[in-house]
């Protein structure tokens, strides 16, 4: 079982502060995060699953910050997150009774599509304004529980995926759809966090520190969703989660 000295720690802490906020303004916090934990010692699954853990707080702290996008979304938001809650379970469950190892082969090309969406999120985003919005209640939930269930699964790039189905399928603006992403990624990683915390191996000092962390990042990062443009921070995870799964890859 691996113990993280101090120095560890405080990278701990550090990759929590910058995956909540990464989480709140573009998504794809995880690819952050979850190598950070890699990097300390933690097996790939401990390390995925305290990664789920360890980022439950910044979501409950970037949907407080988004009250005020929030506001008259309570029906749908109940509507999906039920549609959510299911299939994060599902993606917890899969996580859990996988044979050993499957993991471990399949987290470096996870990594790589989390990075491939974060790459397309801008041409996909102008791709619907071009169109407009469309109603479809069907393709919404749907396009929200394969989300649902990868995010309980694995987690890195949940957020693109919402906001890409959102945005896809329900006629309102992305700041509102992006509050929203937020709730459903919160719900998800909720349910996927009790299921773990019953059954999965959580490395319990490493998920307090990058809890407490992470919860900062994500109100500071909506107020940076708010004015700042998130294509140099783009960039910059893209890089790092490619080269992250390049060298997963090699070892």
């Amino acid at each position: 079982m691996v113990e993280p000295g101090s120095l560890q720690l405080a990278l701990l802490g550090g990759a929590g502060l910058l995956a909540g906020a990464v989480n709140a303004v573009a998504g794809g916090g995880s690819l952050i995060s979850f190598p950070a934990l890699l990097a300390v010692g933690y097996p790939s699954v401990q390390a995925n699953v305290t990664n789920n853990v360890a980022l439950l707080p910044g979501y409950v702290g970037g949907t407080l910050a988004y009250r005020r996008e929030l506001a008259g979304q309570g029906a749908r938001a109940r509507r999906l997150g039920a549609t959510c809650a299911v299939g994060g379970l599902i993606g917890a469950v899969l996580l859990d009774v996988s044979p050993p190892g499957v993991f471990e082969a399949i987290v470096p090309f996870l990594i790589l599509l989390s990075c491939a969406l974060l790459v397309v999120q801008p041409a996909a985003a102008r791709a619907v304004e071009r169109r407009g919005h469309r109603g479809r209640p069907g393709a919404v939930h749907a396009g929200a529980f394969l989300s649902a269930v990868y995010g309980g699964y694995f987690g890195a790039g949940l957020g693109i995926m919402l906001l890409a189905a959102l945005g896809a399928f329900l006629p309102d603006d992305m700041q509102r759809l992006n509050a929203l992403k937020g709730l459903l990624s919160l719900v998800i990683s909720a349910v996927a966090v009790v299921y773990f915390a019953l059954f999965g191996p959580v490395a319990w000092a490493a998920a307090a520190v990058m809890a407490v962390t992470s919860l900062a990042g994500g109100q500071g990062g909506v107020r940076l969703a708010r004015r700042l443009s998130a294509t140099a921070l783009r960039r910059v995870v893209v890089v790092f989660g490619t080269a992250v799964a390049l060298v997963l890859l090699v070892t």
